[in-house]
């Protein structure tokens, strides 16, 4: 795995005149198929699979989940069987996210919405159990437990430099920003760019905080840029991240970190952040999911 993630400062003249500097933290190039904050949520989890002699990995997710696909690719990676139980009817033909986690040796269940639901209730032993897999190691919903969340921790002491004023990063199920935070130690602010329509992200966050024991209280949550809620998409945000790349040569996906820079964007035009600020953005990856995107939407991403 890449180790050296790499920092890029984003020019334009946006930034002409206020001082203020913006700098990408390019997570996305970790790996090729587990890349961002999934290798990260991964990380940990892994070496304790493999350290406990467990032979493969159960985990669940939608049909479009990039955690369903990152999690087969490391299972092949590191030698790990590995299922899936997808939300949904059978997908026939598969879709591009189902296809690649297939072809890296990934079998699916398949659950209705009310099977779905019933079974994020268990504890992940009794879900092992429930569909015989006592062998196999239990990785959550989009892969957020205490392993988890020390992973993320290190996207930030991972770096050398951390003199910036904010740090900002998409949340979703709030794994990522929960170690980031628990990273920073209280220091900078953190800004989390939710993904999802209403206050769910903030709540999900509260929670983890608390059980994890992470007392800091170092950030804020911005609900203003989710275009309509999870995987929805407004045609200015197409045109933002079409844009982006023909720019700046950086691919951003359109569920959460073309999200998070549209909003960043547009808060330094309101005024949002003080002169001089230095932010850093992270990337946290999530580029397989365009293919899919695109086949569902037309090929409106580049």
């Amino acid at each position: 795995m890449n180790k050296n993630v790499r920092i890029d400062r984003v020019n334009g003249s946006l930034f002409q005149g206020s001082g203020i500097e913006l700098f990408i933290k390019r997570e996305d190039e970790i790996h090729e198929k587990i890349s961002g904050n999934k290798w990260r949520k991964l990380k940990y989890n892994l070496i304790f699979a493999k350290n406990h002699g467990h032979e493969g990995l159960l985990t669940l997710g939608g049909a479009y989940s990039n955690h369903i696909a990152a999690v087969a690719c490391a299972a092949k990676l590191y030698g790990f069987k590995a299922t899936g139980l997808i939300r949904g009817r059978a997908h026939l033909p598969l879709n591009p996210t189902l296809q690649l986690a297939e072809e890296e040796g990934m079998s699916f269940i398949y659950l209705d919405k009310l099977a779905y639901r019933d079974i994020k209730t268990l504890a992940g032993i009794e879900i092992l159990k429930k569909y015989g897999f006592e062998d196999y190691y239990f990785v959550p919903e989009g892969g957020t437990n205490a392993l988890a969340i020390k992973g993320c921790e290190e996207i930030i002491t991972d770096m050398e430099n951390k003199t910036f004023d904010y740090i900002c990063v998409s949340i979703g199920t709030a794994g990522t920003m929960s170690g980031i935070l628990k990273g920073l130690r209280g220091q900078n602010k953190l800004i989390g760019f939710s993904s999802l329509k209403g206050d769910f992200a903030g709540a999900m966050l509260e929670s983890l905080l608390e059980k994890h024991d992470i007392p800091f209280k170092n950030y804020s949550i911005i609900n203003e840029y989710h275009f309509g809620g999870y995987a929805k998409y407004k045609t200015e945000l197409i045109q933002f991240i079409n844009t982006f790349k023909t720019e700046h040569q950086i691919q951003l996906d359109p569920i959460y970190t073309g999200k998070m820079l549209y909003g960043i964007y547009d808060l330094i035009k309101k005024n949002y952040f003080p002169p001089k600020s230095k932010i850093l953005a992270i990337h946290t990856g999530g580029l397989q999911g365009i293919v899919g995107f695109n086949q569902r939407f037309g090929n409106l991403i580049k």
